[in-house]
């Protein structure tokens, strides 16, 4: 495997439960800035055998990128939900759930 690839699949592993990231921000966070696309179709390509949280993965306005209504859009809605991500018509409010959303309040005050 690419030592990128690793780097990307290192990334998601990392989110934590109740965070989620962005296409975009996993790729910054794998050395890979502007590669959103690749993130996602690696999160297509997962090996065998390899546990991801991919459905902390979600497009850059917190949108789940899968169509609404699809089985894995109500997989995805119900593993967040599960660990307490809130999601409303398919999108989650990343000033409260994404990863830097602790960071964001610290220096700004935000909500």
């Amino acid at each position: 495997m690419k030592e990128e690839y690793q780097r990307v699949f290192d990334a998601i592993a990392g989110i934590p439960p109740g965070r989620v990231a962005s296409y975009g921000a996993i790729a910054a966070r794998a050395g890979l800035p502007g590669r959103a696309r690749l993130v996602g179709r690696l999160l297509g390509e997962v090996p065998d055998g390899m546990q991801l949280p991919w459905f902390r993965v979600l497009r850059s306005s917190g949108e789940i990128a899968m169509p609404a209504g699809s089985r894995g859009f109500r997989e995805q809605c119900r593993l967040l939900r599960a660990e307490g991500v809130e999601v409303e018509n398919g999108r989650v409010p990343l000033s409260r759930f994404g990863l830097d959303a602790d960071v964001d309040r610290e220096l700004w005050g935000l909500p």
